[in-house]
């Protein structure tokens, strides 16, 4: 404070609910954000978390527990600006609750109890990209009907990970609230394929895959043994799957395995004589990849005959060599596959700062705040979608 008015602050501080092992909060910071907390019920990602986010504190279990007294334990005296995460939102509904013994609901809510108690500057809410879809309208309105009621002008938009310099093609619904801009904005592309409006192309998994090391030249999380392929028979067919490909249709296995490699199955009786995800399906080093997902047995090694480690992955989603996973391999894959991309998360936090820039000083007082735009709860389907769907590859 200088001669009673509010100042903007030199740097954004923020918590993250249902934060997981901290994609977002590593994306926030890399734009120069400060993470004061994060709040998870899983102990392993808390325990990635406290191990990556050395100067936030870590709160791990029910957020119904996290009580104010508790919160200000954790705040002090520090300002929150921003208040991040990815709380469950399909259990809501228009008429308030929807179903009342959905406990999504209680989770959501939970997250605007948060927003209420810290008053933040902003507000951003990642989710799957059915958000957006039709059959839930009512569910991402009323979401947009609650923040408005505390002041907030929301806006939502689906992004793309590759749009952002994440060799991986992984999109995810972003909704980004402020109350003291008259609406948000989003990040403009910095990378993009042929037709989109980027600066960089498209980085792609070759780009980053042989590049694992720390600075110390450490790498953490690849274990080779555990990413083998146990069983002889399923090596040897995906020994014959070139880089890039993998089988779906009878095409493609007439194609790569020989008859004594077949898979024995009746084509004919398969729904939509087709697998429902690709079988053996190897990344190509001259794309982006498809969505990480919370297992290693959905892809496989662009050339060599084996699995994915926990590394590759997390450097697929973007992660930096330094940042270390807990927890058993499964728990590690589970962090990774479910984290927003820290590169994504860091082009948010520059459009938070830019927005902070162009707020007006006088609107940074939570009590002389500015009704919110009356226009805040309508939004259009078809401008949610940020991407080429032509650009984007099925996961």
């Amino acid at each position: 404070m200088a001669d009673g008015l509010a100042q903007k602050p030199k740097k954004l501080n923020f918590i993250d609910v249902f934060a997981g092992a901290g994609g977002l909060s590593c994306g926030l910071e890399m734009a120069g954000m400060k993470c004061l907390l994060g709040v998870d019920y899983d102990k392993y990602a808390m325990q990635t978390f406290a191990k990556n986010h050395r100067h936030a504190d870590v709160y791990c279990g029910d957020i119904r527990k996290l009580t104010k007294r508790k919160l200000d334990e954790y705040l002090g005296d520090n300002q929150i600006h921003a208040v991040v995460g990815g709380p469950p939102c399909q259990g809501f509904s228009t008429a308030g609750l929807g179903d009342p013994e959905d406990e999504r609901n209680s989770l959501f809510l939970e997250f605007v109890r948060l927003v209420r108690l810290t008053r933040p500057y902003f507000v951003v809410m990642e989710n799957v990209t059915g958000l957006v879809a039709k059959k839930n309208e009512a569910v991402l309105k009323n979401i947009f009907k609650r923040f408005h009621r505390l002041g907030y002008n929301l806006d939502v938009k689906v992004m793309s990970s590759h749009n952002y310099g994440v060799p991986e093609k992984r999109r995810r619904t972003i909704i980004i609230g402020t109350r003291i801009n008259d609406a948000p904005h989003y990040p403009r592309f910095s990378h993009g394929d042929p037709g989109e409006k980027a600066r960089k192309p498209t980085v792609t998994v070759g780009d980053i895959i042989n590049n694992l090391q720390t600075k110390k030249g450490e790498v953490f999380n690849h274990d080779l043994e555990a990413a083998a392929v146990k069983n002889k028979l399923e090596e040897k067919r995906l020994a014959r799957i070139p880089e890039g490909k993998g089988i779906r249709y009878e095409r493609d296995e007439l194609a790569y395995l020989p008859p004594s490699l077949r898979l024995g199955v009746n084509w004919a009786e398969i729904k939509e004589n087709r697998f429902r995800q690709m079988k053996y399906q190897r990344l190509d080093r001259s794309l982006p990849s498809p969505t990480i997902m919370t297992h290693r047995h959905s892809y496989f090694h662009p050339v060599e005959n084996r699995y994915l480690t926990a590394r590759e992955a997390a450097a697929i989603q973007s992660f930096p060599n330094n940042f270390e996973f807990m927890g058993p391999i499964s728990a590690q894959w589970r962090q990774i596959g479910n984290a927003v991309p820290p590169l994504m998360g860091k082009a948010i936090g520059k459009t938070l700062l830019e927005l902070l820039k162009k707020a007006d000083v006088s609107e940074l007082d939570f009590k002389k705040r500015k009704r919110p735009t009356d226009n805040v709860i309508s939004y259009q389907r078809g401008k949610a979608f940020v991407y080429k769907p032509s650009t984007q590859v099925n996961a």
